[in-house]
Parts: structure tokens; sequence; C-alpha cells
């Protein structure tokens, strides 16, 4: 069985191509927060996802832990894909998506990076009414790109898994659905 890290920053169309992807594919879909969540509500400390984030620091690296246990282990019996944050940008500056004690509970086989142009990502989050993105400049943008290639690779390092960057390109969706699906079938 293998165990896949999907990651693309707001506005790559990672969800789009993953959706996409999954219907050709036999993998299980999981939301590492969506399992964080499950984790906490099922220990009664939050009731819902928002209140994650409100959780004192040491508090959520736990919750961390145990969803990468459970990730682990449900991959014990079905090919699996998680999607979820390689970095995340915020005030301070990058913060990493899977800290050390969880990409040691995890131990994935390959990360996959979703790209695309920084004009394309610019264009697609002022376009999704869905959802509230910050406003970027495109070199802003390339940055956040590049802090995720580098901390892919220092993940990689860790775990001994592969990385593939996977090009989501404005009206290139069929070919880069059948690029991730060539990589998901290796």
């Amino acid at each position: 069985m293998k165990l896949v890290v999907l990651t693309g920053i707001p506005g790559s169309g990672s969800t789009t191509l993953l959706k996409k992807a999954l219907e050709e594919v036999d993998y299980v879909h999981l939301n590492y927060g969506d399992i964080m969540t499950e984790i906490a509500i099922e220990n009664k400390i939050v009731e819902d996802r928002d209140s994650l984030r409100k959780l004192p620091a040491e508090t959520q690296k736990e919750i961390q832990a145990e969803a990468a246990k459970e990730i682990k282990r449900r991959s014990e019996n079905d090919n699996v894909i998680v999607d979820t944050h390689c970095t995340i940008n915020t005030p301070s500056g990058f913060l990493p998506g899977l800290p050390i004690w969880v990409l040691e509970q995890l131990q994935p086989d390959r990360f996959i990076l979703i790209e695309a142009n920084p004009d394309e990502i610019i264009y697609r989050r002022l376009n999704d009414d869905t959802r509230v993105r910050d406003v970027q400049k495109a070199k802003e943008i390339d940055l956040h790109q590049q802090m995720n290639r580098a901390t892919s690779m220092a993940y990689a390092t860790l775990t001994g898994a592969t990385v593939k960057i996977v090009e989501n390109h404005d009206n290139h969706l069929n070919s880069s659905v059948s690029k991730l699906v060539d990589v998901l079938n290796l």
C-alpha cells in the first residue's frame, strides 16, 4: 500500500486536480485537518474544526501526532492520499505543515506538489467566491512555491520519500489530471 502526501498553495488547483484524479485511481482521500478534527471531537476537546486553531500549541501538536498515527493505520490496508499544506504562510514567516513529530509517524512514500504560474494563481484566487484568500503579489506566490519545494525535499530527506511536481496550468486540466494519475500509479 502507498501513502502519498499531496500539497499545493491556495489557488494552485490542488483540490480540483485531486478530485478529478480520484475518479481514475484506487486511493482513499484523507484531509489532514479533517482527521485532526475527528480526533479532537471524539476526545471532546473541541466541537468544530474552527476551534482547533484556538487550542494551546501543545494540544495541537498532540492531535497532529495522533492524526498521523491514524492516517498511517488507514494506509495499512488501502492506498491513501493525504491532502494537506506543505508550508503555511503566516505573518511571522513560513510554518512547516508536517513537523518532525508528524513525519515520524506518517512515513509517506511520496510527496506531490501541485504548482501553477503565479499569475494563474492570482487570477484563480480573485475569481473564487467560495473562499476568503489573501491578496498576494506574484513574487510572494513564487516564494511560497519555492518554500514548498525546499520544505518537501527536507521532508523527503527525513523520510526517504520521493518528491514530484505536477504543474496545473489554466486550460490544461485534463493533461494535469493525467500526469497526476500517472504519478499515483507508479
